[in-house]
């Protein structure tokens, strides 16, 4: 497969059709999938915010008095006061905020950005990504998927996560196919969006010199089943039910 970057987008701005933006920069194949950041999603949607629209109340100073308690760093507490308003619950409280969002993706801050935010504080995330997905997917006419970078546990780094797809299922279920030694596969479903957002990132880089939507072309997804269970319910997510008991010494 091939994966290009969309050359030449301008600084998003709030209410801006980010549909159009792409469709005027590349001339999209029936069989190609977007991928685009959810920075400038949240920035056409004006998910941008100041932390004076964030003013603390008791949780959020006993939440940002927790983490400065475990860091030495000072907490704003109207950080800590936007992490939770964009939050279900909060997994870690310190030395760092691991939040659940409302749409179930569980990172660092909620997912709330202060770099590349021109004019504001905060970039929060886009509120609902599978309909923002779903909307670019419609007026591009092919399948599209909003991604992030996030850290993994056990690892160093960042890298490229989907929060929000359209046009294409999230797994490709290899359970019930063989293996080289026909072994039937119990347990494989492969994570496809998040993979794509991976090879995206590689390709859309970061910082000042990123470049924030990105085409994979002539990729399939093959025969396979595919589902949308990307995100864990809570009683087969293991590792989240002991985050729930675990507190930080």
């Amino acid at each position: 497969m091939e994966v290009v970057a969309v050359p030449g987008l301008p600084e998003v701005r709030p209410g801006a059709d980010l549909a159009a933006l792409i469709d005027e920069r590349v001339a999209l194949r029936p069989d190609d999938v977007v991928l685009v950041a959810s920075t400038v999603v949240s920035k056409a949607e004006g998910r941008t915010a100041d932390l004076a629209d964030f003013p603390a109340g008791e949780r959020a100073r006993e939440v940002a008095a927790t983490v400065e308690r475990a860091t030495g760093d000072k907490k704003d507490p109207r950080f800590a006061q936007a992490v939770l308003a964009e939050s279900e619950e909060l997994l870690i409280e310190a030395p760092f905020l691991l939040a659940v969002t409302r749409f179930g993706h569980i990172t660092v801050n909620a997912g709330i950005d202060r770099s590349n935010v021109p004019g504001a504080d905060l970039l929060l995330l886009p509120e609902d990504p599978g309909a923002s997905a779903a909307a670019l997917s419609e007026r591009l006419g092919v399948p599209v998927v909003v991604t992030d970078t996030s850290g993994r546990p056990f690892r160093h780094g960042q890298r490229g996560v989907a929060l929000g797809w359209a046009g294409l299922p999230a797994n490709r279920d290899w359970r019930g196919e063989h293996d080289r030694d026909g072994r039937e596969l119990g347990v494989t479903v492969q994570s496809v969006v998040d993979e794509l957002a991976a090879a995206g990132n590689l390709v859309a880089g970061e910082g000042a010199g990123g470049t924030p939507v990105t085409v994979v072309r002539d990729w399939q997804f093959g025969d396979h089943a595919g589902d949308d269970d990307l995100f864990r319910e809570i009683d087969s997510d293991y590792v989240r039910q002991a985050l729930r008991e675990w507190t930080y010494e």
